[in-house]
């Protein structure tokens, strides 16, 4: 039996160009880009993932020697995919840990902080807290079972090829982050409406009451009505984690879609 060149090349290329996406994705998601999953873990979840996913990519991929000009292009191309994709869902994560940022800001807490394990950034306790909650919650609905759907239907949507993602997808994704504040101050309206009334209760006493010290009485009260807010409004949090994470897969299979 006789193997040309051309067929080992396109048998390799069955796994080799799939690989570079959902490595890239890997490495820009978020929980698979946390910090405590080393980039050991990272590859073998690609590679298994990549194992998976091939047999239900189209055929149509291109013969290209890896180490050409096409080649390299081609690995560019869905580098960046992969990690626009990824990135995007990081903008959802990122959405609430603004809020915990805010809601800590509110409650006096800002300067309680700790490091982040899953960006390697300090962040305030509440941030940790909210995001550690979202993490699970996320994980509950399979929402990464959701995100590898999507990985998988991108192979069909925006095929392999020389050509990647259009220029004016890069300025949708800055565009992005405007959604991310937005989304972050969203979740934390329940809180920052509370805390402004606490503070303004607190406000009209030490002007009725001189002798009360706001200082020795408010912050800690304040903390206290803060964490009791929060723990009210957790489940509104868990709802808008629904709501927005259907809209930003969403937006994902709207930027690996050309056609729109």
């Amino acid at each position: 039996m006789i193997i040309s060149t051309a067929e080992i090349t396109a048998l390799i290329g069955t796994f080799f160009w799939p690989f570079f996406r959902i490595a890239a994705l890997m490495m820009a998601a978020p929980i698979f880009s946390s910090n405590f999953v080393n980039v050991k873990a990272r590859l073998l979840i690609a590679l298994a993932v990549t194992m998976v996913i091939v047999p239900t990519v189209p055929n149509s991929m291109p013969v290209v020697d890896p180490l050409s000009a096409d080649g390299l292009l081609i690995i560019t191309h869905q580098i960046l995919i992969g990690i626009a994709m990824g990135f995007m869902l990081q903008l959802l994560f990122n959405g609430f840990t603004i809020a915990g940022q805010i809601v800590a800001m509110q409650m006096g807490l800002g300067f309680a902080s700790m490091v982040d394990p899953q960006n390697g950034v300090t962040v305030p306790v509440i941030s940790q807290l909210y995001l550690v909650f979202v993490t699970l919650v996320f994980l509950s609905l399979d929402g990464h079972l959701v995100l590898l759907r999507v990985l998988a239907e991108s192979f069909h949507t925006l095929p392999i090829a020389t050509t990647g993602l259009p220029h004016t997808s890069f300025r949708d994704i800055v565009g992005q982050a405007s959604w991310m504040y937005a989304a972050g101050v969203i979740v934390a309206l329940p809180a920052i409406g509370s805390l402004m009334v606490v503070n303004l209760a607190f406000g009209i006493l030490s002007r009725a009451a001189p002798q009360i010290s706001p200082f020795s009485i408010g912050f800690p009260m304040t903390i206290v009505l803060g964490f009791a807010i929060i723990l009210t409004t957790l489940s509104s949090a868990s709802s808008h984690l629904v709501t927005m994470s259907e809209e930003m897969l969403q937006m994902i299979s709207f930027l690996v879609t050309p056609d729109g």
